[in-house]
């Protein structure tokens, strides 16, 4: 399946149905009066967050919405059919946007809670409405009120806890094969992942957390090189980084900082808001001898900086449990911190 992060649609809420200009007529009943009934109501736009969904791709093939129209009233003060409301289904983690304010109109983090984007219009009253002592026979009707129109971007980006980030190559998509079910492409070659990859990693039996694999950054990331911008949105609202570093290809030790720092500068060029994110620094490839005489020096670079480091062979799955056992202690830490939602006090009588 491709991967669609953004797309760009236009919504129409229906429109209302128009009132009816009708009059009683019925034998031996003479003068019956006015009796048109009401248009009925346009459908609303809505859009909820499906937890079964992981791509906006449904969209990029049809770009035009539009709610069902009200239906105009009838005589013997029968109301026109509402319209029928449209609901879109997109991911969790979906921003919907006004295509030409750029304002936010709704994030859509929670899912099967739908937001109404566009109101569908107002049925127009019948003659019936309009009667009066003065007016017994009206002959005014009202038309019903247009829907809403809005041209919308959508922007998804993922839900996760942990945001795997490093150069291409790095074992980013090999860890997370070892961790969870996820099965990205693993390759001898930079750019092996071209989407991003979701994987949900359980322990202590009950408990998990979701992993994002996004795919290598490269110097000028956070200007559009490489896959740059188009993917580090989806580690925006990760709660810890996992920073992966191969030591087989840093035969010297300022090359690896050199490295490390790299992708630190990229992230915080792309929001700084990211290098206030914890992050747990992996030297990965342990199975390769070159990797194994170099780990003592890079984990004392490393530590001097200020980062927990672990060293890990993700195919032989030397080095996981521990791993993933701080990386649990972390994000438990960090919900424990989070702030409670406040519960407003009831008001004294």
């Amino acid at each position: 399946m491709r991967f669609v992060d953004e797309v760009k649609i236009l919504i129409r809420s229906g429109n209302g149905g128009r009132g009816c200009l009708s009059f009683r007529r019925e034998k031996f009943i003479p003068r019956g009066g006015p009796d048109g009934g009401d248009g009925g109501d346009g459908g609303d736009v809505l859009i909820c967050a499906d937890s079964q969904l992981s791509t906006l791709l449904d969209y990029r093939y049809q770009s035009q919405y539009q709610a069902g129209n009200g239906q105009p009233g009838k005589g013997k003060n029968m109301h026109g059919a509402n319209g029928e409301s449209l609901c879109l289904r997109v991911p969790v983690g979906t921003l919907v946007y006004n295509a030409v304010t750029d304002e936010l109109l709704a994030d859509l983090t929670d899912p099967d809670q739908p937001v109404r984007l566009a109101c569908g219009g107002q049925g127009g009253r019948g003659n019936a409405r309009f009667a009066s002592s003065t007016n017994r026979a009206p002959r005014h009707t009202q038309p019903g009120l247009p829907g809403e129109e809005l041209r919308l971007r959508l922007e998804l980006k993922l839900l996760a806890d942990v945001g795997l980030v490093g150069l291409p190559n790095a074992g980013k998509s090999t860890l997370i094969r070892a961790i969870s079910a996820a099965r990205p492409k693993v390759a001898d070659y930079p750019f092996t992942t071209l989407v991003p990859n979701l994987g949900v990693v359980s322990y202590d039996g009950h408990k998990s957390f979701v992993v994002a694999d996004i795919p290598g950054l490269i110097a000028g990331a956070s200007e559009g090189q490489g896959l740059g911008t188009r993917f580090l949105r989806h580690i925006e609202r990760t709660d810890l980084f996992l920073h992966l570093l191969d030591l087989s290809l840093a035969d010297d030790p300022d090359r690896l900082l050199d490295d490390f720092h790299l992708i630190n500068t990229e992230l915080g060029r792309h929001d700084p808001a990211l290098l206030e994110k914890p992050q747990l620094v992996v030297l990965t490839k342990n199975d390769i001898t070159e990797v194994r005489q170099r780990v003592q020096a890079a984990r004392l670079q490393l530590e001097s900086l200020g980062y927990p480091v672990f060293c890990i062979c993700a195919l032989t799955r030397e080095g996981l449990d521990p791993l993933i056992r701080a990386i649990a202690d972390r994000l438990e830490h960090n919900r424990e911190l989070a702030p409670c939602p406040t519960t407003p006090h009831p008001a004294q009588p």
